[in-house]
């Protein structure tokens, strides 16, 4: 599935896949093989995906591959528009106090949940009320129980305040709305909801082979424009080549690419006539994360060691095929709060040698493996099946270790499993995934102590007290200056401490077939507008009902 393609949500997201797409895009191809001019309704968009989504609440899951299919099925009060700018959606109006400590909405009448009850106040009272319930154990309940007291007004308007000021209060609201009158004395965990939504955006769940493909419908109700595509399908296939070959056999629209498939898999006029090419610097990072519970790996000396014998330039070059660039920390290149003065840290493997000899590691009995009290420094990397990069990264950190004394294993488990089984439980020596980068700069899911916790965004139980009071202070402070001091503080202590190895920020690299119209690349990346997305060569269709 195309990761990353929406940015209606504000959360962190575990990433699947080289997909998340913000940024200008260089495009190749044309668009060919019709005149059609205008607008068509109908047709089916065929999308690939080697996850599956893992629950389609968008409070309870925490991977791309469920929050890209829930984006298009829930609305919030805000939203980024293609400029990253945050605007109207589901409100009316959005008002916050000159100290940002009191925010009243006014939702939009009419709006209509599929099932044909209006959405109302009580709807985002009720939201509010479950994410920041504790028995409900959203990762994402901190933006919540932030909030003082949330009360109706009248029947479409609410009123929110907080004790102090919160940097995220607004962007809080560009979180989904969930419908009361389906969800109220439902168990959002164990319930039906995350099989079958209800939702009031664009899209809704027509059909979910597990396993196979889910397909989304228009949704006739929608209060905004509907969309001109009919249905829009995922194709559930693990591996890349075998996706690849569906797309050359025209049986997807759209998938990511790797950077070999990019570079060299899609050249000529066979694919410059059919297809069209996208590449842009992704709004994600990969990184190699330590289980902090792990005893080699709360030393931070250790941590240092691993760090200083990787060479990231290689990992680009060799993983990515040079598309992408090394990463020092979580933030993109370029944007405002991305540190001026850090930078990746260099491979130095004589470093990495000294520090796991202060450390107590030495190789005694010469088998190329250094241990300490009798244990080898040996580990296992996880990652998620279907990501060649990954995996092609893991085996190249393999190699690079192995220079200093350390032995790895590589591991792949399918997406959902891997996340469900093993990253939301903390059972793990060590991961490479990938974070999403949202506009605000705020960390607080993904590092504070508070999130170290079953199922929680800090699955890698790095606790730092310095840490946690810069996080806090970055969501208490209005000035924008002042809040970049903050955190840039945040990433000189991750600089530190590396309870993350940052490798690379990669490359989007999305294809589409020339037939798929109304594109216009942007900062938010190529589908903000996906919903006015159509198919030339469609003749106008009946749409599904259910």
């Amino acid at each position: 599935m195309p990761q990353g393609l929406l940015l209606k949500y504000l959360t962190f997201c575990l990433v699947l896949f080289l997909f998340v797409c913000t940024g200008l895009a260089e495009a190749q191809g044309t668009e060919s093989g019709t005149q059609q001019k205008a607008p068509v309704d109908g047709g089916n968009l065929v999308l690939g995906s080697i996850g599956e989504p893992s629950n389609l609440n968008p409070y309870i899951s925490s991977d791309s591959a469920s929050h890209e299919v829930a984006d298009l099925i829930f609305i919030a009060p805000l939203r980024y528009n293609k400029n990253l700018e945050l605007e109207l959606w589901a409100a009316e109006s959005f008002d916050m106090s000159e100290d940002g400590k009191r925010i009243v909405i006014r939702l939009k009448k009419g709006i209509l949940w599929e099932d044909g009850v209006e959405m109302t106040a009580d709807d985002l009272v009720f939201t509010i009320r479950l994410v920041a319930d504790p028995k409900t154990g959203s990762p994402y309940a901190e933006d919540f129980m932030r909030i003082r007291d949330v009360k109706k007004l009248d029947r479409y308007t609410v009123e929110v305040s907080y004790d102090t000021y919160y940097a995220r209060a607004k962007v809080s609201f560009a979180s989904s709305i969930l419908p009361k009158h389906v969800l109220e004395g439902q168990d959002v965990r164990t319930g039906s909801f995350a099989r079958n939504p209800v939702g009031a955006g664009p899209f809704k769940l027509y059909s979910w082979s597990s396993g196979s493909e889910l397909t989304l419908a228009a949704n006739e109700r929608y209060f905004l424009v509907k969309p001109h595509i009919a249905t829009i399908t995922y194709r559930i296939i693990p591996d890349m080549a075998t996706m690849f070959m569906e797309l050359k056999a025209g049986r997807l629209d759209m998938m990511g690419l790797s950077p070999e498939q990019y570079l060299r898999q899609t050249k000529g006029p066979a694919w410059e006539d059919n297809f069209r090419k996208y590449r842009y610097l992704s709004s994600s990072y990969t990184y190699l994360g330590f289980n902090m519970r792990h005893p080699f790996f709360a030393d931070k000396r250790v941590r240092w060691a691993i760090s200083k014998a990787l060479d990231r330039n290689e990992l680009v070059k060799g993983a990515l095929l040079g598309q992408g660039v090394p990463a020092f920390g979580p933030y993109k290149p370029g944007t405002s709060f991305y540190h001026p003065d850090l930078k990746p840290v260099a491979q130095d493997t004589e470093g990495a040698k000294r520090l796991l000899a202060e450390a107590g590691f030495a190789d005694r009995d010469g088998d190329g493996v250094v241990e300490r009290d009798g244990k080898k420094l040996e580990f296992t990397i996880l990652t998620n099946q279907g990501n060649q990069e990954r995996i092609l990264c893991a085996i190249i950190m393999q190699q690079q270790l192995a220079r200093v004394g350390i032995r790895v294993s590589v591991r792949t488990v399918e997406w959902a499993a891997f996340i469900r089984e093993f990253v939301n439980k903390g059972a793990f020596d060590a991961v490479i995934l990938g974070w999403t980068i949202t506009p605000d700069p705020d960390l607080y899911q993904v590092w504070h102590s508070s999130s170290a916790v079953e199922g929680g965004l800090n699955f890698t139980w790095f606790k730092n007290k310095r840490l946690d009071m810069l996080l806090e202070r970055g969501r208490a402070t209005l000035d924008e200056e002042e809040r970049r001091k903050i955190y840039y503080g945040v990433q000189e202590v991750l600089a530190d401490e590396q309870p993350y190895c940052f490798l690379y920020v990669p490359w989007s690299l999305p294809i589409l077939k020339s037939r798929i119209r109304g594109i216009e690349p942007a900062l938010a990346g190529i589908a903000w507008n996906m919903e006015r997305w159509w198919i030339a060569g469609e003749k106008p269709a009946a749409r599904l009902v259910p």
